[in-house]
């Protein structure tokens, strides 16, 4: 009986500390709802392709959405099965929509390849095949980037080639001067470049900062680029710290201007594809600034979907999205604030 009791304390200690209420399964694939990405998603899992040649067609030249969904689509082709997409291939052998989620895939796939773990704990074997498979990808993202002249997406999936290889920084710069000039503010582009520019890969804290500061300070408002001195400094601080960082310094005034402008910016960026994204890195700083109200304000549109910055560098991505959920729950019941 003491072993019973002993259990059902541990499950409703669960509930109320990693927010198990409503217990539902969460979506660590998307980062927020989008009905008619998810129904293409499964279309393609069931090997059909049409689908997916229609959302890019439809998509036009809102260069966001292209690369949102390009992005989705070669993930699924390399980590579900690509019998869809070389069936579109086959089919339409000179689409070049069908070429672009190619070469995508061929990236995604190389970085599959490689694994998650640091450096010091990849093979040789595992370098080999990912280098060699990212070089394969730049020349098909180069054919590709040349039958659209306008579309920045395969430019712009290069800067994870460039990420992988290795490119010197002036290479780089060189790539990104070819990404705006198709499209200054697209904010997948954005988010490949201060991966770039961060300390754990190419470049520096300073860097990483100087680059998000001015990318922001040029954008519009509605573009979400406001939102890359929040993920700059999340690299500096979280990603860089081993000591667990104190709630002054997230209260600092300088970051409590940095959370509202990219507030204001994520409300008026509605219908854009990447919002949820936002969304996910906004209820994170509110929480962490006891701004409780708020935050729950962002998990509400995106809950059930857990793909997001922080949750998704955590080893247990669903957990940490439930447990700071929680505690914006109980911090806006209790606190009132």
């Amino acid at each position: 009986m003491l072993i019973l009791i002993s259990i059902g304390s541990l499950a409703a200690l669960g509930w109320l500390r990693y927010g198990l209420l409503p217990l539902r399964p969460l979506n660590t694939r998307l980062p927020g709802p989008d009905p008619l990405l998810q129904r293409t998603l499964k279309d393609v899992s069931h090997g059909e392709w049409t689908s997916a040649a229609q959302l890019l067609t439809d998509a036009g030249k809102d260069w966001d959405r292209r690369a949102y969904y390009v992005q989705h689509l070669s993930h699924s082709a390399a980590h579900d099965g690509d019998a869809w997409l070389r069936a579109w291939n086959a089919a339409r052998p000179e689409d070049s929509d069908a070429a672009l989620v190619s070469a995508c895939a061929r990236v995604e796939h190389a970085w599959k390849t490689r694994g998650a773990l640091r450096a010091s704990a990849t093979s040789s074997e595992q370098f080999e095949a990912f280098h060699r498979e990212l070089l394969g990808a730049r020349d098909d993202l180069a054919r590709v980037a040349a039958m659209n002249p306008e579309d920045p997406t395969p430019l712009a999936k290069e800067i994870w080639v460039a990420l992988g290889l290795g490119y010197p920084m002036d290479t780089m710069r060189s790539l990104w001067d070819q990404v705006t000039e198709r499209a200054p503010h697209v904010y997948s582009a954005h988010h490949g470049a201060l991966q770039f520019m961060c300390k754990k890969w190419r470049g520096s804290h300073i860097q990483a900062k100087e680059f998000a500061t001015q990318a922001a300070h040029d954008a519009p408002l509605g573009s979400l680029l406001k939102v890359l001195p929040l993920n700059a400094w999340y690299e500096e601080h979280e990603v860089f710290t081993e000591e667990r960082l104190m709630p002054e310094s997230f209260r600092s005034p300088h970051l409590i201007g940095l959370v509202n402008a990219a507030l204001e910016d994520a409300a008026a960026a509605e219908g854009h594809p990447e919002l949820p994204v936002a969304r996910h890195v906004l209820a994170y700083f509110l929480l962490r600034q006891g701004r409780y109200r708020e935050s729950v304000a962002q998990f509400r549109h995106v809950d059930g979907y857990a793909h997001g910055l922080p949750w998704r560098y955590q080893p247990l991505p669903r957990l940490s999205y439930r447990s700071h959920r929680t505690r914006a729950m109980w911090g806006a019941l209790l606190l009132r604030r």
